[in-house]
């Protein structure tokens, strides 16, 4: 459980996860979503892969992810993105990001 919670403490991995609970998205959605250098997603990534609690699908040239729905810890992880509003301003702000932004 402590590396559960480890991981998920990080903002931009939690907000992460969020975001896979509704849809799987590319490393270039969330480069631009989280205006963030694509080694830096990949390393959170890398990190949310390692942990179990992401799917990696490859589509051609682009690397999709999703949530583990299988993770022994999927319940306990789903619980705490819950806990995250709807409204809360920085995951709205993420999100209107991603309407303009395209992989091909």
């Amino acid at each position: 459980m402590s590396n559960c919670l480890k991981t998920l403490s990080d903002q931009t991995r939690l907000i992460m996860m969020k975001l896979f609970l509704e849809k799987e998205y590319c490393v270039c959605e969330l480069v631009d979503m989280f205006e963030m250098s694509q080694p830096a997603i990949s390393q959170h990534l890398r990190k949310l892969k390692k942990a179990g609690f992401v799917h990696e699908n490859r589509k051609g040239q682009w690397r999709y992810y999703s949530i583990n729905k299988l993770s022994p810890e999927f319940e306990t992880i789903r619980t705490i993105l819950n806990q995250i509003d709807k409204e809360d301003d920085l995951l709205k702000s993420i999100q209107h990001k991603a309407t303009n932004i395209s992989c091909s």
